[in-house]
């Protein structure tokens, strides 16, 4: 059983991150949360487990890293809109604006009525979301969320970095977030956070399993099962295979090439070289975290006995600073944009960009579902 927050534990939290966490209200139905570090293989099991008969997940849908939004009056109200504009999530995932359009004094009372109504939309029960975005934020979801399953995807360190760097290669706009300065470096330092909240959460009594990408590529039958009991779902043989995926709600982009495949392959380039400087590094780092963590722990389990020597104090103290920096030039923007009027934002990516709807046509083709209060002044008529 997974033993709830404590109240101790949701005062720390409602503290330190202004979340109204006294009013989650325990769904019925706790949501699935599928999370990991960018590019460790996140997509692949999102894909996979969307095909079973009774799961139905958000694709990155990031509503509650907009969390600021639900602290504001205005931004209760207008969240659906603003939800769209950040990420076309009500357009990608096909939801109807009308629907989303009941108070929600909350993120989860929002999360949740968007959830259900996805996953309604194929007559399935159990709903959730899968992003890399919530990767330093497990806590806080867990007690936002009573009862919430976590699926936690790992992958070594190197491949993500080597990952990321093909990635930003990519010509377009599918690269540029990878391609901006300082992601290599959370790359190589954010599987740390993670082991951090993930340890959170089992201190918290949460729900937790946790898959090495290795071998969800090697033995996608077995760890399906095991997810599937892990999720108290009949296993469906389905979940194995690619080849009726639905990726309708998958952002456009080079990047998500190998999600668009029909087969569970492990990716090609996955021991080509890293530049010297960044390859010592990560050995370094896999060294200490392998003494921290021990074999058997699944971050570390496939890690080299290569013998090199740990990063010193001054090396990880300066790395810790630079990734704390890194992580507010991330978080501003999703504060700022949940903060501000809509307009506001509009004539940000208008003067940036030359044209507001210009991360959205990044992100995916299918029409704006946007019109909020546009579709209510229709309905009225």
């Amino acid at each position: 059983m997974t033993a709830p927050c404590t109240e101790e534990t949701l005062q720390e939290i409602g503290n330190r991150t202004g979340f109204p966490t006294h009013a989650a209200p325990r769904c019925p139905v706790p949501p699935i949360f599928v999370s990991g570090v960018w590019r460790c293989g996140g997509t692949l099991l999102y894909l996979l487990l969307n095909q079973h008969p009774d799961i139905r997940l958000f694709f990155e849908s990031d509503l509650p890293v907009l969390w600021p939004m639900f602290r504001i009056p205005g931004g209760r109200k207008t969240w659906a809109e603003k939800w769209e504009y950040w990420n076309a999530s009500v357009s990608r995932h096909g939801l109807d604006p009308v629907r989303l359009t009941a108070p929600a004094t909350s993120l989860a009372e929002a999360f949740e009525l968007a959830g259900h109504e996805y996953a309604a939309q194929q007559g399935k029960q159990r709903w959730g979301c899968k992003s890399p975005s919530y990767y330093d934020r497990l806590a806080d979801l867990a007690c936002q969320f009573p009862g919430a399953k976590f699926v936690i995807v790992w992958r070594d360190p190197e491949e993500i970095c080597r990952s990321v760097l093909k990635a930003a290669a990519r010509s377009g706009t599918s690269g540029l977030w990878f391609a901006r300065p300082g992601t290599i470096h959370k790359s190589v330092l954010a599987s740390r956070i993670l082991r951090k909240q993930v340890e959170k959460l089992l201190r918290m009594g949460a729900c937790v399993h946790q898959v090495h990408y290795r071998d969800l590529v090697g033995d996608t039958a077995n760890v399906m099962r095991r997810v599937c009991e892990f999720l108290e779902v009949p296993f469906d043989p389905a979940v194995t295979v690619l080849k009726t995926a639905d990726r309708s709600a998958v952002f456009a982009g080079a990047h998500h090439t190998l999600a668009r495949g029909n087969s569970v392959d492990a990716s090609k380039n996955r021991h080509d070289p890293l530049p010297p400087k960044l390859a010592s590094k990560l050995a370094r780092y896999q060294a200490l975290w392998k003494a921290e963590n021990g074999a058997g722990k699944i971050l570390s389990q496939h890690f080299p006995q290569t013998g090199t020597t740990k990063p010193s104090l001054w090396e990880r103290a300066t790395d810790r600073l630079l990734f704390m920096a890194l992580r507010t030039w991330d978080l501003a923007p999703r504060i700022v944009f949940s903060l501000l009027p809509l307009s506001a934002w509009q004539t940000y990516r208008r003067l940036k960009y030359k044209d507001e709807q210009f991360i959205r046509r990044a992100i995916t083709n299918k029409p704006t579902r946007s019109g909020v209060q546009e579709t209510k002044e229709s309905t009225k008529r």
